[in-house]
């Protein structure tokens, strides 16, 4: 009998395919969207949206970690997190790594995502759900940040946006950033998933053509998360004052002080890649506009 598999094609003309170990351990439908949950041979415990790869067990530090602690430790005395989206809890697991986060506030639309992750990814979370530092909003994260509470509240907001269709268009656009830096402190910063530049170079420069109307300071870095198939993903940053940098000599120095002291165990994080997060190829370059 041929082994069971799952099949993405998320990008027009190529398709990967992931073989499975054992039987599917959730096939739900939310009001939002279609959740899977599944072991695979070669890349652990994986999450699907809507047939699109989310999460696994196996790379997921190498996104996570990037979009959270290469900002709060260039930031330093961050107190208050905002994660938009992120239901898996990957992101949380890691900026409650960080002793002087006071708070991490969680606003993901689909609550059923939430709930079969804490179920079957204890693995990436079960310390995110234990920590009484951890705030869970089941809501729409651009309604959330237009509230009055959030005006000027966060360090740190994290957009763990999906590609922009569907649901997930309101967290793409102008609206969405001007929210974005008005829940900012002064000095703050946010990151955002912002596509695999191979297969989908126009995301890097509308976002971060919008950014720059919206912030003083904005840029990218990279990573590399294997199941993102195409090699880099670029991650963009924003900051919310005319100092609030990423990536600059200072930054690194401080970065890597902090990083010390902390102590944080990572798996794909080190000072060394914070520094050549910035390093960007020529073809990728030529997108930045």
């Amino acid at each position: 009998m041929p082994a069971k598999t799952f099949r993405e094609r998320l990008h027009k003309g190529y398709a990967q395919v992931m073989e499975l170990a054992g039987a599917p351990l959730a096939d739900d439908k939310s009001r939002y969207q279609r959740i899977k949950i599944f072991d695979t041979v070669s890349n652990g415990r994986v999450l699907t949206l809507d047939d699109n790869f989310h999460t696994t067990t196996r790379d997921e530090c190498a996104y996570a970690e990037m979009l959270t602690h290469l900002p709060l430790l260039e930031r330093g005395r961050a107190e208050r997190v905002m994660i938009v989206g992120g239901g898996d809890l990957s992101i949380a697991d890691e900026a409650l790594k960080h002793k002087g986060v006071k708070e991490v506030v969680l606003v993901d639309i689909d609550g059923r995502v939430v709930e079969l992750s804490r179920e079957h990814f204890a693995e990436i979370n079960a310390k995110a759900f234990g920590d009484k530092r951890l705030k869970i909003e089941i809501a729409d994260a651009f309604e959330y940040l237009g509230r009055p509470e959030s005006k000027a509240r966060f360090d740190l907001v994290v957009a763990d946006r999906p590609d922009p269709v569907g649901p997930g268009k309101a967290l793409f656009g102008e609206t969405f950033y001007d929210r974005v830096k008005a829940a900012l402190k002064p000095g703050g910063f946010a990151t955002f998933q912002t596509g695999v530049p191979f297969y989908q170079p126009w995301e890097i420069t509308d976002a971060l053509k919008e950014l720059a109307r919206f912030f003083p300071q904005s840029g990218l870095y990279l990573t590399v998360v294997p199941t993102y198939i195409g090699g880099f993903m670029a991650l963009s940053w924003a900051g919310n004052g005319r100092n609030a940098k990423l990536g600059t000599p200072a930054g690194l120095t401080r970065a890597r002080a902090a990083f010390e002291r902390a102590k944080l165990k990572t798996d794909y994080y080190n000072p060394a890649v914070h520094a050549a997060a910035f390093a960007l190829p020529e073809w990728i370059r030529r997108l930045v506009p």
